[in-house]
């Protein structure tokens, strides 16, 4: 057994599904790829992202969209829905820097 660390510190995961005959709900109805970018921005801006650091990455779909949209935070697979840039600032402040989770916005 290894005892390497992760690659990265903490990964986060959008969901960006989009059905294409809207069957059902999918996060990219809800503007998941803004969402996404927004975060990107966001960690680069306080100097977090890279390796040993922070990653924010897009996803197929995670299977939650009817919670959605939704991302999920790794190693602490916790799951998250939001509305706006609001709710991801408050992602990004409460539990990507301060370890808290952001119990308004979790599923």
């Amino acid at each position: 057994m290894s005892d390497a660390k992760p690659f990265f510190q903490q990964h986060v995961f959008f969901c960006m599904n989009q059905r294409e005959d809207n069957s059902r709900a999918s996060c990219g109805q809800h503007n998941a790829e803004g969402a996404q970018k927004h975060a990107k921005k966001r960690i680069k801006e306080l100097g977090l992202s890279g390796p040993g650091k922070v990653r924010i990455n897009q996803a197929g779909c995670l299977d939650r969209c009817e919670e959605g949209p939704v991302l999920v935070v790794y190693p602490q697979g916790t799951w998250y829905t939001y509305v706006d840039n609001q709710d991801i600032d408050d992602i990004i402040d409460t539990h990507i820097v301060g370890g808290k989770i952001v119990d308004r916005l979790k599923i």
